[in-house]
């Protein structure tokens, strides 16, 4: 009772979202599969329902025997760690049912409606017609009257219809991710137009990270709960895998013709499928997918039963009718898009988005064109007017930072999975593009921050410097000046878990354990750097992280190996689904309220930057007779902490070739500011020489002097 509680209270929120497939109070069996080898009875279909307002069940069932002979039947139940069972002979009175008594030596075939007896009707909970995703399993044993030997064995899951796997949650996702997309967007326009240039999160990297975190939690080769395994798959968008059966069939029509084999991998075969989960029938057996519930079924007094022959046994395990996936293939499969072709799907994703954002972006080059043609528009459009190219290849780069991490895990899926030699040439030469188009990034902002370095002493001419800023922040434009490197590990954490998820399929220990080592590396490289540079970009990157961590922690559960059980992996299931959603929520509130501040703040690293240009300009105009002299202007510092190089005399601009030189200790007191400026007998407290040259390296404080003029 108390999981029956906690459950009905976690999941009352995803009521709303519930996709019904089923009319109410409907319990049906999704799938079966045989738990027994080289029996003597072979069930090639099953189907059986139960409508608890008309108080009645409805089965169909067919299969082959290799001969005659009476048998006892044995029905276990297992929901939620309630064990039901119940014993039963077709041959008795009260229980008899035809088609099993005796059972013929032939293909048979049995379909009837019975009504079911109101006292056990009363042994079903309720909440076993409302609440999605339930996880129940039911095991139908057959063994000879005579000597008991087992001759035939089905497990089955059974569904109420109600699932959390519904479009309107995928929706209200895409909601949030197009809001944080517009927000990104106006913070970049607000601050100067640099790209991605928001500090305030969450950005619209941020959230379609987290969404895809959630996606690929899903992707794992463990036993996920119903509930969960549902859950993950509303997310799938934001990983490229969107179900579209015109896409399908032309990518089937590509593999066909370039070496690809269809047979069981095809759009339309997965459509007239029911996939089984392998994992939910426990590691040794195989499996089917099937909305998870709880389906009693008992001893029933059945009569008027119709009996045919059974003569069309196609319909095996995996003829069409049940389909046996795990891991990656079943998180794909259930979305409609067969394994071999993920990476195609993907990959035309990608290139129709990429032809949208060209498409827009000439548009509106062509819509500005036109308007300085026939009139004025705003000077702030003007950088966008000349710089547009730009505009779209940092648009594209930011879309592969993006996504870097899922084409790998897809690119590598189709090294090891892949079946079309074409779709394999196509991954090698996207993922190595991708790289290449990183790793160009990566080089060039390694080498503007080593000639910053050698000018300045830093690397702040990456923030400070326009033309450099422009081209380069969207890697770094939310850390600190300090760490603008932070870009190059977070881009190796996501490789990394792309080759995991890849190469790791079928093996979840090694997946689960492999990935919580990565996500808790990159946790700790945040708490010790703690790179960003907003106090709120800080807090939402680390909670996220945490919530990746524990998360995947808490996958290990589902892992077979470990032997956990069911009510545990429920429990744990559920709390998954709360934590994320709730995150999910909290996200989608920050950027409501990021909304006003991006209205109110202008990113910290373009305030000091063009904090910066007013200074030089400041110089730049001074006079010999300009009362704002450079002994009565104040510090750039920020907080009002004075700094030694400025406000003295001694600035000479921001390439200044002598900053990496350090200071030596005051020669004077503020009151006399122009002490030690020119040398004379007692400064340093050594007396010069007699010669002509006037050795000047005795004083000891002499850098300063030269840099002083």
């Amino acid at each position: 009772m108390v999981l029956v509680r906690y459950f009905t209270t976690a999941t009352l929120g995803w009521a709303l979202f519930c996709t019904p497939t089923l009319a109410a109070d409907v319990l049906k069996t999704n799938g079966f599969v045989s738990c027994l080898d080289n029996t003597d009875i072979k069930i090639e279909r099953l189907d059986i329902s139960f409508d608890r307002s008309s108080k009645q069940i409805t089965f169909d069932v067919a299969g082959s025997s290799g001969k005659e002979q009476k048998v006892t039947a044995s029905l276990v139940v297992n929901a939620y760690g309630q064990r039901f069972s119940q014993d039963f002979d077709p041959c008795d009175d009260k229980t008899k049912v035809e088609a099993l008594c005796p059972v013929p030596a032939r293909s048979f075939a049995a379909k009837d409606t019975v009504p079911i007896p109101g006292d056990f009707i009363d042994k079903i909970p309720s909440i076993a017609f409302s609440i999605p995703d339930l996880q129940a399993q039911a095991t139908l044993e057959l063994k000879a009257r005579d000597g008991g030997k087992p001759v035939a064995c089905i497990q089955s899951v059974v569904g109420n219809g109600k699932t959390i796997e519904t479009p309107a949650v995928s929706y209200v996702a895409v909601g949030i991710a197009g809001a944080a997309l517009a927000l990104t967007g106006v913070g970049a326009a607000l601050a100067g137009g640099a790209p991605g240039a928001a500090a305030s999160g969450p950005t619209f990297g941020d959230v379609v990270g987290w969404f895809q975190s959630m996606a690929t939690n899903g992707m794992l080769s463990v036993g996920y709960p119903p509930v969960y395994r549902s859950f993950t798959n509303n997310f799938g968008f934001s990983t490229g895998l969107i179900p579209w059966y015109q896409m399908q069939t032309a990518i089937d029509d590509f593999r066909n013709r370039t070496g690809g084999n269809l047979t069981n991998s095809n759009v339309d075969f997965l459509r007239n499928a029911t996939l089984v989960y392998a994992d939910s029938f426990g590691p040794k057996q195989n499996a089917k997918r099937a909305l998870s519930s709880i389906f009693n079924t008992i001893p029933l007094a059945m009569r008027d039963i119709e009996i045919t022959e059974n003569k069309d046994s196609s319909a095996d395990s995996e003829g069409g009718v049940n389909h046996i996936v795990t891991g990656f293939k079943a998180y794909a499969e259930r979305l409609t898009i067969p394994e071999a072709n993920t990476f195609m799907t993907v990959l035309l994703i990608f290139a129709i988005v990429v032809a949208a954002i060209a498409v827009g972006i000439l548009l509106l080059k062509l819509i500005l064109e036109l308007w300085a043609m026939w009139g004025n528009f705003p000077k702030k459009l003007a950088g966008f007017r000349k710089h547009y190219w730009g505009l779209l290849i940092r648009t594209i780069t930011n879309l592969i930072l993006l996504l870097y991490g899922i084409w790998t895990l897809y690119c590598i899926f189709q090294f090891t999975h892949g079946d079309s030699w074409a779709a394999k040439i196509l991954a090698g030469v996207t993922l190595a593009i991708f790289t290449a188009v990183l790793g160009y990034f990566t080089f060039r902002i390694w080498q503007m921050a080593q000639r910053y370095k050698k000018s300045d002493g830093d690397a702040s001419g990456l923030y400070e410097d326009k033309e450099t800023w422009r081209k380069y922040s969207l890697f770094y434009d939310n850390y600190k000046k300090g760490y603008w490197w932070i870009f190059l590990p977070s881009i190796v954490y996501m490789f990394a878990k792309g080759c995991i998820l890849a190469a790791g399929d079928g093996h979840g220990l090694v997946q689960s354990g492999a990935q919580l080592v990565v996500e808790a590396l990159m946790l700790t490289l945040l708490l010790w750097a703690r790179p960003y540079e907003t106090k709120s970009a800080q807090w939402i990157n680390v909670t996220i992280q945490v919530v990746r961590v524990l998360s995947v922690a808490c996958i290990i559960v589902f892992v077979e190996e470990l032997g956990i059980g069911e009510t545990t992996k429920t429990v744990t299931g559920v709390a998954l689904v709360v934590v994320q959603s709730v995150l999910t929520g909290i996200l989608a509130l920050l950027i409501a309220i990021n909304a006003i501040i991006l209205l109110v703040r202008k990113n910290p690293h373009v305030r000091r930057r063009k904090q910066t240009e007013k200074y030089d300009r400041d110089l730049d105009n001074l006079t010999p007779l300009d009362a704002r002299n450079s002994l009565l202007m104040n510090s750039r510092s920020e907080n009002n902490v004075n700094d030694p190089e400025t406000g003295k005399l001694n600035f000479v601009g921001r390439y200044e070739p002598y900053r990496d030189v350090p200071l030596g200790a005051p020669g004077h007191h503020p009151s006399n500011s122009t002490d030690g400026l020119v040398a004379h007998a007692d400064y340093g407290h050594q007396k010069p020489n007699n010669s002509d040259s006037g050795d000047l390296s005795m004083y000891s404080d002499y850098n300063r002097v030269g840099r002083a003029y």
